[in-house]
């Protein structure tokens, strides 16, 4: 089986960002238009700040104190998400996904954002042998 690494995963494709002043609205536009779950909140320089899903979009309007035309991002992102480098094992990634329940991780390299992978990024064979692994868990 191979290994695929995540510069494997994410390659040719350039992640969606916004600033952390972007509005929910505008992130909410944005995942449409392009038919993805999340952006990522970037700095001027490419750092990466946080990250903004659909669940976040959907517990924005769930609690109903804010509204999505006047909420800034950085005001209802998650900061600090969990994070993957280029060199790192697809495996490994979705093992990191799984036992945290999300769905997307940021790619990063040298403190530059350079991805992002959600769980339908990765293939049957990672899916196969992550459900090998803990079910080979739950027997013990």
């Amino acid at each position: 089986m191979q290994t695929r690494t995540m510069s494997e995963v994410v390659r040719d494709r350039r992640p969606i960002t916004l600033p952390g002043s972007a509005t929910v609205q505008e992130a909410c536009k944005l995942m449409r238009t392009h038919r993805i779950g999340a952006v990522l909140v970037t700095t001027p320089e490419g750092g990466l700040e946080g990250i903004f899903t659909g669940r976040d979009a959907v517990r924005l309007l769930a609690d109903g104190q804010k509204g999505a035309t006047g909420t800034r991002l950085h005001a209802v992102m998650t900061h600090r998400p969990e994070v993957a480098a280029p060199h790192h094992k697809a495996i490994e990634v979705l093992r990191l996904m799984q036992d945290g329940g999300f769905r997307h991780v940021p790619v990063v390299e040298n403190g530059k954002v350079v991805g992002i992978a959600s769980v339908g990024d990765f293939r049957a064979v990672e899916h196969a042998r992550l459900d090998e692994e803990t079910g080979f868990w739950e027997r013990i």
